[in-house]
């Protein structure tokens, strides 16, 4: 029986309201379209009711919601808020789900395992880095490579997979900056060697607008501390770099706890990069 709370009932970004039941209920009906929604919505208002996530994890094996193209879109909404919703016992669905034929639903998965933290899944992950660079290329036809090499490495790196530490050292030669980016992101966090996150900071000046983004989500989750004036001045969207320092900053203040009275002068400095920024 789902428990009364303010979280069963919850005004969403257009004014509509839906309850917890009425989002459930939808996940498991026939309509596509709420059926879509619903998923959505359960993992934007982080709602933790188990009925909730059974019903994500139940969704995670649709039949009935695909595309002409062969893809799986409720999966994909079901893959990524149970990443948001942090229960581990969605892990085994969703590294089944890194068998699922549809490309955009192993990268939810993948980006949620990362998220959950749980270790299970890193052979799993190891395993869709066979071939390394030779079978990381874009497949003829379709910008998307056959495995969702950013995310996978990205998430080795959050879960602190050192045992894939070679698979994944050699997608710093990869053509694609983003492989480079996350490689150098994840080599980052498995060694603590700052020649990686200095790579990043180097790419904040790329030509490209979006690898510059990319660099700043970067330097902002691996929190290196180094980066934070060279993020306030990249030529970016100001929310961005906001992003990236607040990243900074809280990995600076998870490592230097205060006494919640004062802020170190790193901190202090930190903010006050964010509030130029405003």
């Amino acid at each position: 029986m789902l428990q009364p709370s303010l979280e069963n009932y919850v005004e969403t970004d257009n004014s509509e309201s839906l309850t917890v039941e009425q989002a459930i209920a939808n996940l498991k009906g026939n309509d596509q379209g709420l059926r879509y929604y619903a998923a959505w919505w359960l993992g934007k208002f982080r709602v933790r009711e188990p009925l909730a996530i059974d019903a994500l994890i139940a969704a995670l094996e649709d039949q009935d919601n695909q595309t002409e193209l062969g893809g799986y879109p409720l999966r994909r909404n079901a893959a990524r808020a149970l990443g948001k919703l942090g229960d581990h016992r969605a892990v085994p669905a969703l590294i089944n789900c890194l068998d699922c034929s549809d490309f955009y639903v192993r990268e939810a998965a993948v980006r949620s395992l990362g998220m959950l933290g749980d270790r299970a899944c890193i052979p799993k992950l190891i395993k869709l880095l066979d071939g390394g660079l030779e079978a990381a290329q874009p497949i003829l036809g379709s910008p998307h490579l056959a495995q969702p090499y950013n995310a996978v490495i990205e998430a080795l790196g959050e879960l602190g997979a050192t045992e894939a530490i070679d698979l994944i050292e050699v997608f710093l030669e990869h053509p694609n900056e983003l492989e480079q980016y996350a490689a150098a992101r994840a080599m980052y966090q498995l060694t603590q060697n700052p020649t990686y996150a200095e790579r990043l900071i180097k790419a904040l000046k790329a030509d490209q607008v979006l690898l510059r983004r990319a660099a700043l989500s970067d330097l902002g989750a691996i929190g290196y501390l180094p980066a934070a004036d060279a993020i306030a001045q990249t030529s970016a969207e100001n929310n961005l770099k906001l992003l990236a320092l607040k990243g900074i900053l809280e990995h600076h203040l998870e490592n230097h706890p205060t006494d919640g009275c004062y802020l170190s002068e790193t901190a202090i400095k930190i903010i006050n990069l964010m509030d130029g920024l405003l």
